[in-house]
């Protein structure tokens, strides 16, 4: 018993590393046709994909959303497995990228359990109704559906504790891995909910752009957030060419919180 206690220990302490694949709001940065500065911009930080996260523990490698990038972030990466995907909601920017799981489940002859709500879980069934087809035609993506809800679940044994946020008026779900937490998003958090990030390390929640949103969080809306829990660093996501370019909003940011940027590595 002492022997399983102990494993169960030395799991829960293996080391996070996480990867931001992408840190750019649904458009992307740059804009197609967009000549502003931050689309025009030369420094590497101001190209943003759309915001996904990867995660690496003890041997498992967990993705959070696979949007429309998500082939080119696997490349860039050099991803060649995925044990799990976890989704916070259903828009495209957070989905699309799923049909091109199937070369990964080429190479490893298995099919990608895929993390969601119910509600998510019916908008992929029918936005990739040919996976789940009674004829299925040759090639296609193999997804195992979990349905998960906010609270705490194991994947990999590794636990994970999924957040209710609200994206205006849609509930999506962020995660937390540890001492790390993933927002994206989101414009609202209820307080029972906050609980479930507090004693976070690092976190990475969206801020948009400077003034407020119907549907997600301000900068200033964000640093506000981040002052109340408190962590060692944050990092700003989903962040759209409104927000301004990465070396002067670095500058204007308080101490602890900082832009986060595409291939930014984290390690807890």
């Amino acid at each position: 018993m002492f022997i399983i206690f102990d494993t169960l220990n030395q799991l829960m302490n293996s080391p996070l590393k996480i990867t931001l694949l992408g840190t750019g709001t649904s458009l992307g940065v740059p804009i197609i046709g967009c000549d502003c500065q931050v689309c025009q911009s030369n420094d590497p930080r101001d190209n943003r994909l759309r915001s996904s996260a990867l995660i690496e523990w003890n041997g498992k490698v967990f993705l959070v959303d696979a949007g429309p990038d998500f082939r080119q972030q696997m490349l860039r990466t050099s991803v060649r497995n995925i044990d799990a995907i976890l989704l916070t909601h259903e828009h495209k920017d957070h989905v699309s990228g799923l049909d091109d799981i199937r070369a990964l489940n080429f190479l490893h002859k298995k099919a990608i359990d895929i993390y969601s709500e119910k509600r998510v879980q019916d908008s992929i069934r029918k936005d990739f109704a040919y996976v789940f087809s009674v004829i299925q035609y040759p090639g296609i993506p193999q997804m195992n559906l979990h349905q998960i809800s906010p609270g705490k679940i194991f994947i990999g044994g590794l636990e994970i504790t999924a957040i209710r946020a609200m994206h205006y008026k849609l509930p999506i779900l962020g995660f937390r891995f540890g001492d790390f937490t993933y927002i994206s998003d989101t414009n609202y958090i209820a307080k029972e909910e906050m609980e479930k990030i507090y004693g976070t390390r690092i976190l990475v929640i969206n801020a948009l752009r400077w003034e407020a949103h119907l549907s997600h969080h301000s900068i200033p809306e964000a640093i506000k957030l981040i002052q109340e829990i408190k962590p060692e660093k944050a990092y700003l996501t989903h962040l759209s060419h409104q927000a301004g370019k990465y070396e002067d909003l670095i500058k204007e940011l308080p101490a602890g919180i900082e832009p986060g940027y595409d291939g930014l590595v984290l390690n807890l």
